[in-house]
């Protein structure tokens, strides 16, 4: 089995109606494009199913929270038309996330890369460790953080998300992070973590289904047009991806 087509997505439910959704690749929880599509189909999923009351979104494992795409999948790239469509993969997963009528918790028990940034600022509530550092890495490679952009941009600034997008090999500690508001809060530990996002999810649960569905509305009021925004910006990085700039960097990247 090839790196690509490794990985999962799982979803359970409680009796609460807290689901739990899980993504795993054995790279550092890397996103592959079979990853990014389970993952996007399994959010809105779980946004129409009624039993449903809130979504705790998570990587497996107790390292890395998500390594960002594939670099296995961007090497194998050979045309425009491959490249759009697995850089939509992200554009599905944010705009899942963002359309779910569903709350959405973010659990970052480490280090979050490219789009692992751009997930964790797709979802409502983010908790973290203090070990969830983050770094758009993306310029470095020849590409940029074209398409996770919007949803970064919009939840820490475009100051915060142009030092990001431009410093590209620094990582960003957590406290920055939540100091950006992209984390409500950072843990010693991954236990204390789990305990506050056990409380608020429970909290969530019995609350108003049709109040928090609203409230979401709201909240995203203004990305309507992220539906056509995103896939054109996936567009932009499928084309930047075919460079040899792009393709020398990712093999570089890859033998560090």
């Amino acid at each position: 089995m090839t790196a690509t087509e490794q990985g999962s997505v799982e979803i359970s439910i409680n009796e609460k109606g807290i689901a739990t959704i899980e993504f795993f690749h054995p790279m550092s929880n890397s996103l592959p494009g079979k990853i990014l599509n389970k993952l996007a189909e399994t959010i809105t999923e779980a946004g129409k199913d009624k039993n449903v009351k809130v979504i705790i979104l998570k990587s497996k494992g107790e390292k890395a929270f998500c390594a960002g795409a594939s670099f296995d999948e961007l090497i194998s790239i050979n045309d425009l038309e491959t490249g759009t469509k697995f850089f939509s993969g992200f554009a599905h997963v944010i705009n899942a996330a963002r359309k779910c009528p569903k709350l959405i918790i973010g659990r970052v028990q480490g280090k979050a890369v490219g789009g692992g940034v751009g997930m964790a600022s797709a979802v409502d509530f983010c908790y973290a460790t203090k070990g969830a550092a983050v770094k758009l890495s993306e310029l470095a490679v020849g590409i940029g953080p074209f398409v996770v952009g919007p949803a970064v941009e919009r939840k820490i600034g475009t100051s915060a998300m142009s030092m990001l997008a431009i410093n590209a090999t620094e990582w960003y500690s957590a406290d920055w992070a939540k100091e950006k508001s992209l984390y409500a809060e950072t843990f010693e530990t991954i236990e204390e973590m789990d305990t506050a996002i056990d409380i608020l999810a429970n909290k969530l649960a019995s609350s108003n289904p049709e109040a928090m569905s609203m409230l979401k509305t709201i909240f995203w009021q203004g990305t309507e047009h992220w539906d056509t925004l995103l896939v054109e910006r996936a567009g932009m990085s499928g084309k930047l991806v075919l460079s040899d700039f792009t393709r020398n960097a990712i093999n570089a990247f890859k033998k560090k």
